[in-house]
């Protein structure tokens, strides 16, 4: 059992670190952290990955801290060993089952130290199966005695484990060691799979491995995945698992099944729905992935990420993954810039230059929102710093208010491309967007498709303009009784409208709407036709017919977000309890049982009530 450990935020000699890893190892003070490994076509739990985690207010807690310094001081097979045995008993006790993916350093088998049948001992007595441990190979280190990694590798699959090779493509000479060890798995390196929707040559590398994948009947991972982009584009490319903080952050009791939703949303982009091109109108299109500090890392690695990255404004601060401020790079050169300044500051902790007051941002919020939300800030400075996008909290990326503008100016230019040029409403792409976007989520929504009875002979009666006016006050008046900031109303095209709404008064609307429109279209006819109750024109065949005032037919839906795949099938729905109302004199309202298309559906059979 550990026993606190109290140390200051700083080490000032290497006999002080030396110290306190010495004291992290003899009391076992290490905590063992767990991140899925997901099947991207289930969303099921392939495994967990251990990473381990120093005691916390303590320099050595960040990982890279504290392995560096056991290399530092040559303990690093003793830290190692310490490592396996804390994610073997954390794995068991919490009964995580699947595999359980260790990182492990082939030169640990040739130290003088090295416990033979350790971990088969311990497997043994937790009553955990070998073959449910995959032992992981990082790239990131250079195997420059392969005849020791073969053998490491020979060892292990001796005892029953898997083996995989990590961080595939960050450096060395990866390809070759997969040609020599035949691993079980090979995880990608993260750089690859980073805005991989955007980047070909990243596609390109990735089809590349799994090819190779196939070919050797090897397992391939993807890490890093952070957007529903990369999963997508992952998926569609067809690789098998993945990890990265969209999937599952790093926790000492992780998720054990992924939500569907988010595998689900990755596969109705493959098939082709807009609904890749709705996140873009969310903060979300805005991500860029900056590296991350914590507070009590030293300003001089701040000052690495600013000369590696000369665009970036500002490096955020996070505490267990959620953002808690920034340093920006003006504040970071005026220290430095002083006499003596790097000098004095460099080694100092980030918390001594750190501003809380960042903009944080939900990943879903919509772009006009984050404009409001940068135009309420107090500092005028805001403008020329970064955002800080979130998802549930945890940190996601940074955004620039430059690409925030770039990006609404486009939406605009976008939106005036696809709206109705009579009412300058949302048009059918955005309204496809919209639902695919709706579905993605798994909102609960209604769809009330509008039409028009009898417009036809008002237009040749009247006239063209006097048949626009009547289409103008309908979209008017959808748009005035609506939610304006959960629903959406669009124009088909001539006298059809829809409306989606996730209000839960949508019958109270549309019967509003009626009456309304009851009372604002007799200003549009003369009064011996409103007064005789109707209109005499020609009809389809050319005949002289007698036909009633205008009336409104809605037939509403209520689509299954788990069964409908996009759009289409809505748009189907939608379109069949509209004939439905139709089919009914004067003003109708017509609610639709049929939530998906079904089977009995396609054959020809349709309930209504």
């Amino acid at each position: 059992m550990c026993a606190e450990i109290q140390f200051g935020q700083e080490i000032e000699s290497e006999q002080e670190e030396l110290s306190l890893l010495t004291e992290i190892i003899q009391k076992e003070c290490l905590y063992p952290v767990f991140q899925p490994i997901v099947d991207l076509s289930t969303g099921e739990c392939l495994g967990h990955e251990a990473l381990i985690r120093g005691p916390a207010g303590t320099p050595l807690h960040p990982p890279y801290r504290l392995f560096n310094a056991a290399i530092r001081h040559h303990l690093l097979h003793r830290l190692e060993l310490l490592c396996r045995r804390r994610s073997i008993e954390s794995f068991a006790s919490q009964s995580l089952g699947g595999k359980l993916f260790l990182n492990v350093s082939a030169s640990l088998l040739s130290t003088p130290d090295y416990q033979h049948g350790f971990t088969i001992e311990l497997l043994q007595a937790l009553g955990i199966p070998q073959e449910d441990i995959v032992i992981e190979l990082s790239e990131q280190h250079p195997f420059d005695n392969h005849g020791l990694t073969r053998s490491a590798v020979d060892h292990y699959r001796q005892m029953g484990f898997r083996i995989a090779i990590d961080d595939l493509g960050s450096g060395y000479s990866g390809l070759k060691l997969w040609a020599d060890l035949q691993p079980d798995y090979v995880k990608i390196d993260m750089h690859f799979v980073r805005m991989i929707d955007r980047d070909s040559v990243k596609r390109e590398f990735v089809r590349s491995i799994c090819n190779i994948g196939r070919t050797l009947h090897c397992n391939i991972i993807a890490e890093g995945i952070e957007t529903l982009e990369e999963l997508h584009t992952l998926q569609e490319m067809g690789v098998r698992y993945g990890q990265g903080f969209l999937l599952g952050r790093p926790k000492e009791d992780p998720v054990m099944s992924i939500d569907p939703l988010t595998i689900r949303h990755g596969y109705l982009q493959s098939r082709g729905g807009e609904r890749g091109a709705a996140e873009s109108d969310t903060a979300r299109a805005l991500v860029r992935s900056i590296p991350a500090v914590a507070p009590e890392d030293r300003l001089l690695e701040v000052s690495e990420i600013f000369r590696a990255l000369p665009n970036v404004g500002s490096v955020p601060v996070l505490v267990d993954g959620e953002p808690v401020g920034v340093i920006r790079r003006g504040d970071l050169l005026e220290l430095f810039s002083a006499q003596y300044g790097r000098a004095l500051y460099e080694q100092k902790p980030v918390s001594r230059l750190m501003r809380e007051n960042a903009l944080v941002v939900p990943c879903e919020t919509p772009l006009e929102r984050v404009s409001q939300m940068i135009t309420e800030q107090d500092e005028a400075e805001l403008i020329q710093q970064e955002l800080i996008i979130v998802q549930d909290g945890c940190y996601l990326g940074m955004a620039s208010v430059r690409d925030l503008l770039k990006r609404i100016t486009e939406l605009k230019i976008r939106n005036a491309r696809y709206s109705n040029p009579l009412t300058l409403l949302p048009g059918n792409v955005p309204i496809n967007r919209e639902i695919d976007l709706l579905l993605g989520h798994a909102t609960d929504f209604y769809v009330a498709y509008f039409d028009l009875n009898h417009f036809k002979p008002f237009n040749d009666c009247y006239g063209y303009s006097r048949g626009d006016q009547v289409i103008r006050l309908l979209g008017m008046l959808l748009s005035n009784n609506v939610s304006a900031d959960i629903d959406f109303v669009g124009h088909v095209g001539g006298d059809d409208f829809v409306v989606l709404f996730r209000s839960r008064q949508w019958r109270a609307i549309c019967e509003q709407v009626i009456d309304e429109f009851g009372q604002r279209v007799r200003e549009l006819y003369r009064a011996s036709d409103w007064e005789s109750g109707g209109i005499w024109s020609s009809d389809r065949t050319g005949e002289r017919c007698f036909f009633p005032l205008l009336s409104l037919a809605v037939g509403v839906v209520h689509p299954d977000p788990y069964k409908c795949s996009s759009y289409h099938e809505v748009a189907e729905l939608a379109a069949e309890a509209k004939k439905h109302a139709k089919q009914q004199s004067g003003d109708m309202i017509y609610l639709s049982s049929q939530r998906h298309l079904s089977p009995l559906w396609r054959s020809g059979v349709q309930v209504g009530t």
